[in-house]
């Protein structure tokens, strides 16, 4: 892998004002309460209403932050902190490049910050079929952010059909060596196997 000592330093995160530190705090409450019912009695026997009750929130709120309770699981921050690390490539460097670099410092970032949550997320999306099928839309979000960052810094218009099949592909790539990684046992360092899958990418794939 290309390590993070090569890579500069990523950017400081935004200071939030009170109003978002408390939507965010309310957000990773309810996703907290969630993933520990579901680590106890499993996805499908965990109902919003319990969930709820465990965050110590009413289930309207829960409902207002996440309409569906797939999207307790798949809505994350990890857009933001990916968009940010690319941005903070150098402007000069291979678009692929600055995504294969960027991703990976970024994952990395996740996997410090919070790796039993990774994992437990993971293993859901991976076992439970209602995640697996709204994870594409996830991806389609996602596929936005990065069809932004690359066509800023390629001048390429977002919606260019090459821009497109290049981000698809790495999101596939980021998506395949996910699930290698739980199909393991989740015992390898997920940064590195992304890094391997977006290498491979890497050697055919210009822009």
């Amino acid at each position: 892998m290309a390590t993070a000592q090569s890579s500069p330093a990523a950017p400081p995160a935004p200071v939030l004002g009170l109003r978002e530190r408390k939507k965010l705090q309310t957000r990773r409450a309810i996703r907290g309460a969630a993933y520990r019912l579901f680590a106890r009695q499993g996805y499908d026997a965990t109902p919003v209403d319990q969930i709820a009750e465990a965050a110590d929130v009413s289930t309207s709120t829960v409902f207002r932050y996440f309409p569906t309770k797939e999207d307790i699981v798949l809505t994350d921050e990890y857009d933001a902190v990916m968009e940010a690390a690319i941005r903070s490539r150098p402007a000069d460097e291979h678009p692929v490049e600055s995504i294969r670099h960027g991703v990976t410092g970024a994952v990395r970032q996740l996997v410090e910050r919070d790796i039993a949550e990774l994992r437990q997320r993971s293993r859901l999306v991976h076992e439970v079929p209602a995640l697996r099928g709204r994870s594409a839309e996830r991806m389609a979000k996602s596929a936005r952010v990065l069809c932004g960052v690359l066509a800023e810094r390629t001048g390429r218009p977002p919606g260019d059909l090459e821009l497109r099949v290049v981000v698809a592909a790495v999101l596939g790539a980021m998506q395949e060596a996910t699930m290698h990684w739980v199909e393991q046992g989740q015992t390898e360092d997920l940064p590195d196997l992304i890094d391997r899958a977006l290498r491979v990418l890497a050697r055919g794939l210009t822009l």
